[in-house]
């Protein structure tokens, strides 16, 4: 494989997908190189699956086949920052942790709060991750408003603008976000942007039997909570609660918040060890739920081998950790929990046959077309998304 400018190696054990090893990595310096990175690949039908930090590459199932791994490390450029606009144009390879010390120097920062150390723009993207203060601010999708994307022919294709009230072609930023690298390359992406706040609180309440109740209380107070959050280990069904308040008054409005707990709560300028953390576990499972029916839905994942049950109960999202005890569990909990409007999916595990990740998918059909339109050779990470896409 030869693309014009881009540099490619030979793939190694480290550069595997899944356990699928590809031929070779192509590390492009620019979205031309991107272009002529995939019109190369279209031209020898080879499967590209891209990557920015590897941290979610064992995220879904193996791709059906990997030729090419095309590596945007070399993608590392904030383009512009015009933060009089609270705006800023960035490089997909960018990590997080870079652009939020870059925009840290003028008080700014993209509040997605993302929970994997080492995450890039373009992979936050491709797999939609938001952390704990998405219930005050969004998630990616809401936060993003310009994109530039490198579909599998080697087209480079724009939407979207440099400035908040520009949302024309904001469609294509929602439609790669959560692809999962099955409809084209992330090359660029352009965000709105919020002030850094000048204080921040913890208030956290140990040993909750009803954190679901507890949340839905603290989230409609007027003390406007940025996050909250539960942690509960192993199957006592007992759970830590933690509230983050941010901005002016802060610690008034934190001490507010504990006064509706009764007073058994304590107040931080730091945050628990495990917020914002995923669980650090050989299986992952993200449920989704109505947050009214939070308390029954942690209920529902007692005794089912999940050694970690963590999330923002405000935004109706719980991360499972566990072995293979909580995989083989998986259809249980499904019906459980559909009973309740959530749903299950399984974002990391070994390769168990016979389980669904996904689940079923009203939009599938949809999702196909889609897929179809974007890229009929099926060369952008086949097989890695909802019903093998």
């Amino acid at each position: 494989m030869r693309p014009s400018g881009a540099t490619v190696r030979q793939a190694g054990p480290d550069d595997e997908v899944a356990g699928v090893r590809p031929r070779w990595v192509a590390l492009p310096e620019s979205t031309e190189e991107v272009a002529a990175v995939l019109r190369s690949a279209a031209e020898q039908d080879l499967a590209v699956v891209p990557v920015g930090g590897g941290s979610k590459l064992h995220w879904g199932p193996p791709p059906e086949r990997c030729d090419v791994l095309l590596d945007t490390c070399c993608l590392n450029q904030v383009v512009e920052h015009a933060s009089g606009d609270l705006v800023v144009k960035v490089q997909a390879g960018v990590t997080m942790d870079a652009l939020a010390a870059a925009l840290a120097t003028r008080g700014q920062e993209l509040a997605l709060d993302v929970p994997v150390e080492g995450a890039t723009v373009g992979g936050t993207l491709a797999t939609a991750t938001a952390g704990p203060r998405s219930f005050r601010y969004g998630t990616a999708r809401d936060l993003l408003i310009g994109i530039t994307v490198v579909l599998a022919d080697g087209t480079v294709a724009r939407s979207g603008g440099k400035v908040v009230k520009n949302v024309a072609g904001y469609d294509l930023g929602k439609l790669f976000t959560g692809s999962h690298g099955t409809l084209g390359v992330i090359a660029d992406a352009t965000f709105r942007l919020h002030p850094r706040a000048a204080d921040r609180r913890w208030v956290t309440v140990r040993q909750v039997d009803d954190p679901g109740s507890l949340a839905t209380v603290l989230a409609a107070s007027q003390a406007e909570p940025a996050a909250i959050e539960v942690d509960r280990a192993g199957d006592d069904g007992r759970a830590e609660l933690a509230v983050l308040v941010e901005g002016t008054a802060a610690l008034p409005r934190a001490q507010a918040l504990a006064a509706l707990t009764g007073g058994a709560a304590t107040i931080e300028e730091r945050p628990p060890s495990w917020w914002g953390v995923l669980p650090d576990e050989e299986v992952l499972l993200e449920v989704r739920f109505p947050p009214s029916r939070a308390d029954q839905v942690l209920r529902a994942t007692l005794g089912l081998g999940a050694a970690v049950a963590r999330g923002s109960l405000a935004s109706g999202a719980l991360w499972l950790g566990g072995d293979e005890r909580l995989v083989a569990n998986v259809p249980p909990l499904r019906e459980r929990l559909g009973e309740l409007g959530g749903r299950v999916t399984v974002v990391a595990a070994p390769p168990y046959q016979g389980v669904d990740r996904w689940g079923d998918i009203s939009a599938l059909p949809l999702m196909r077309r889609v897929k179809e339109r974007f890229d009929p050779g099926r060369r952008m990470s086949p097989g890695r998304f909802v019903g093998g896409i």
